[in-house]
């Protein structure tokens, strides 16, 4: 396995997540980007794109931004998502609850 550390980003008002996250890393990446909302208004895209990893904790990790978002009224959707988190999102019953997760979004 290649070990791309995971990385957050800010462009504007889109949040760029990529690499590989996992249980190690995905606390490290969560604050990071929580940092990053905070200090936002008005609407935030999280692009995934360029995430390498389809885990259990990163739709946790987007769920914590997810509330923190709405927490400062700020409006988060999320982009770029692979099937295979898209899929996991949908099992865990996720896919409503994060915009642009959703088949029907």
């Amino acid at each position: 396995m290649s070990n791309s550390s995971p990385t957050v980003t800010l462009q504007g008002n889109v949040l760029n997540v990529a690499g590989e996250v996992d249980a190690n890393s995905v606390v490290a990446l969560r604050n990071q980007g929580e940092k990053l909302i905070s200090g936002l208004q008005g609407s935030l895209t999280v692009d995934l794109t360029g995430l390498l990893t389809a885990h259990s904790v990163v739709l946790s990790m987007l769920m914590c931004w997810y509330r923190l978002g709405s927490s400062k009224q700020l409006s988060i959707s999320f982009k770029g998502a692979n099937e295979r988190l898209r899929s996991l999102a949908a099992l865990s019953n996720l896919d409503d609850q994060l915009p642009g997760f959703s088949a029907h979004s």
